[in-house]
């Protein structure tokens, strides 16, 4: 890239630091503010030495020798509700945090849970739906993975469920309505992770 020089070959002015860097003026003043990149104040418009510049640049780099470590894998959870509206406010609850699959029945959760090469971190299921029922739904996921963490949420808790969701191990139980904080700390502390 060609570039234009200021009248002083060692100083950069403004507008030729964002031509050079390729960001916007407010990044330039954060870098600024941060003393990343020193500035001198020359009337009202800032100066820049071209190798302040280039020694910044230079410290953005990878080192050659050394790979940038790569990002976590997201957890993902499969959350299993057979009422459709709930099922998208608690997906949308978790989205921001996790990878989030869902199913409308204990059976096509099951169906999820066998495909070859699937693996989800967390089970997320409601106690009251027709059909298979969570309680069930944990029982079999459980011969499917054994060390899957389970939370339960209902709406209609009664204590003999409740104490039955404890004897199959659930890692959570989150009686309705409740908000996105109960929800993800209840992930958090099931999957072992801080909360998001």
């Amino acid at each position: 890239m060609a570039l234009k020089r200021s009248t002083d070959e060692s100083f950069l002015t403004t507008a030729e630091v964002l031509e050079y860097l390729n960001v916007n003026l407010r990044t330039v003043y954060r870098l600024i503010k941060a003393g990343s990149i020193p500035a001198v104040r020359v009337g009202r418009q800032w100066r820049f030495r071209k190798r302040d510049v280039d020694a910044w640049l230079e410290r953005q780099r990878p080192d050659a020798g050394h790979q940038p470590a790569p990002a976590p894998a997201r957890r993902r959870i499969l959350l299993v509700d057979d009422e459709a509206s709930i099922r998208t406010l608690l997906a949308r609850m978790l989205a921001a945090a996790y990878d989030v699959d869902t199913s409308f029945d204990g059976e096509n959760a099951l169906d999820k849970l066998r495909i070859p090469g699937a693996h989800y971190d967390l089970l997320i299921s409601d106690l009251n739906m027709p059909g298979m029922d969570g309680l069930t739904l944990i029982r079999e996921a459980r011969r499917i993975d054994a060390g899957l963490p389970v939370i339960i949420i209902t709406g209609y808790s009664n204590e003999s469920s409740a104490i039955e969701a404890v004897n199959l191990g659930v890692a959570g139980y989150l009686t309705k309505p409740f908000g996105s904080p109960q929800m993800l700390a209840a992930a958090a502390k099931a999957l072992g992770v801080p909360a998001a």
